[in-house]
């Protein structure tokens, strides 16, 4: 395949990666070709960590963090230092040719550092993953707590954006300006996550532990973290059916859309029919620092209720 100027031999097209789907490794990396205009805007000078699966999905996986040595040299990466010491060289995907290299090299899912490649320190979005209780196929309690996060969000004058997450929840994304470090944005979240269960302790939950959540949703803001990934907008997740973690717009999560609902099969009619939700996003960043007044004003008002999880 020749793309964007460079000659990328592809192998074992046939070869199953999704069996019970009947799609193949040709098709993830045509998808991969086909979607890249508009995901790589997302991933724009942000690093990756890959998950791959060299078999597909019957045998095993594992997930890479370091650019391999026999990756081509025009595949961008950046040193990414270790909070233990030492650092890795994580890859960049740039153009259309990165995808399509990679999706060649088994890679299923594109995982996203928080913060851009040249600031590691600062993450340029906060992330709400919002997990249902186990053993769950119905999804309304995590819809209704997108919703409810976006309404926090908006009486804190932000703005909150939703996307699947290809497996059983959404994330509820914040987009920053990247003036704040991972702890302080962590804290942040957490104290919203923290007024949210206040409000509503029947439903939601900090508890880590899956036997104390009791049926109720976990509002995971650990990923605020240095180090730590949320998959890529449009990425295919490594599960039966090749779903695709999808940027929506909040009508849909009113509408009654599920986690699962879009996948390799159907994503472009989806684009075909509807413009990207995520396009505006980057214009809409926003000074955290400047709203922190008015959550810790909430938090005082409000009572405070059992906050064990």
């Amino acid at each position: 395949m020749d793309i964007d100027g460079h000659r990328i031999e592809t192998a074992n097209r046939d070869k199953p990666f999704f069996p019970e789907a009947g799609l193949t490794k040709g098709d993830l990396i045509d998808y991969y070709a086909r979607v890249g205009p508009t995901m790589l805007p997302h991933l724009a000078r942000h690093a990756v960590s890959l998950q791959r699966f060299p078999d597909g999905l019957g045998g095993e996986g594992f997930y890479q963090k370091d650019a391999a040595d026999h990756f081509p040299d025009w595949l961008e990466t950046v040193r990414f230092p270790k909070r233990e010491g030492g650092s890795f060289m994580a890859p960049l995907l740039t153009g259309r040719a990165a995808l399509v290299y990679l999706a060649d090299q088994a890679m299923i899912t594109p995982h996203l550092y928080l913060s851009p490649a040249d600031d590691l320190e600062h993450p340029d979005r906060m992330i709400f993953d919002l997990d249902p209780p186990e053993d769950t196929e119905a999804y309304a309690i995590v819809r209704r707590a997108a919703l409810d996060l976006r309404a926090l969000m908006a009486e804190l004058s932000l703005t909150a954006w939703v996307q699947t997450t290809g497996s059983r929840g959404f994330h509820v994304v914040v987009p920053l300006d990247g003036s704040l470090d991972f702890d302080t944005v962590r804290r942040f979240a957490q104290d919203a996550a923290r007024l949210l269960v206040r409000r509503h302790e029947e439903c939601y939950t900090l508890a880590q532990r899956k036997k104390k959540r009791r049926g109720r949703v976990f509002l995971d803001v650990l990923r605020n973290s240095y180090g730590a990934t949320a998959v890529a907008p449009y990425a295919v997740r490594a599960r039966p059916g090749a779903p695709v973690a999808t940027p929506l717009s909040w009508s849909e999560i009113e509408r009654g859309a599920g986690p699962r609902d879009w996948t390799m099969r159907n994503l472009f009619r989806r684009l075909g029919q509807k413009a990207d939700p995520w396009a505006n996003m980057p214009g809409h960043a926003h000074a955290l620092d400047a709203h922190r007044d008015a959550l810790v004003a909430l938090l005082d008002r409000e009572a405070p209720a059992d906050e064990e999880g």
